[in-house]
């Protein structure tokens, strides 16, 4: 089997902008909800984040979400390390076939990720993203 050459390659920094410009695509009213949660670029995801999600491949998983969603605090929820929020750049680049369908990509990957800091369970973040809110 062939492995398919990346459609799009761009430095971190680039991508670190497309990022931005997403986040900034976010209704204000969502983003204020935001609560202790960082988004990370790494270019692909350890073996133990692909464990974590059942995967075995890594170019399949685009983002992950790792931390306490918002929905399961409690009242003790206080001094903690910040939820993560990781999206893998070379996978999200060999999905892309061009710059515009790299930035629809990182945006969906956002809200995909971003739902389920809000307590949405897979199917529920799949159907959100769909939405675009």
């Amino acid at each position: 089997m062939t492995q398919k050459s990346m459609a799009v390659n761009i430095t971190r920094e680039e991508f670190e902008k497309l990022i931005k410009e997403a986040i900034q695509q976010i209704p204000l009213k969502i983003r204020k909800l935001l609560d202790n949660v960082e988004i990370l670029v790494d270019d692909f995801p350890s073996e133990a984040q692909l464990n974590s999600v059942h995967k075995t491949n890594k170019m399949s998983l685009l983002g992950l979400y790792q931390g306490i969603p918002k929905t399961k605090r409690g009242v003790n929820y206080a001094n903690v390390l910040p939820d993560r929020i990781t999206l893998f750049q070379k996978p999200i680049e060999y999905t892309a076939q061009n710059k515009e369908d790299l930035k629809k990509i990182i945006k969906r990957v956002i809200i995909h990720e971003l739902a389920h800091h809000f307590g949405f369970d897979e199917t529920q973040a799949r159907l959100l993203e769909k939405k675009k809110w």
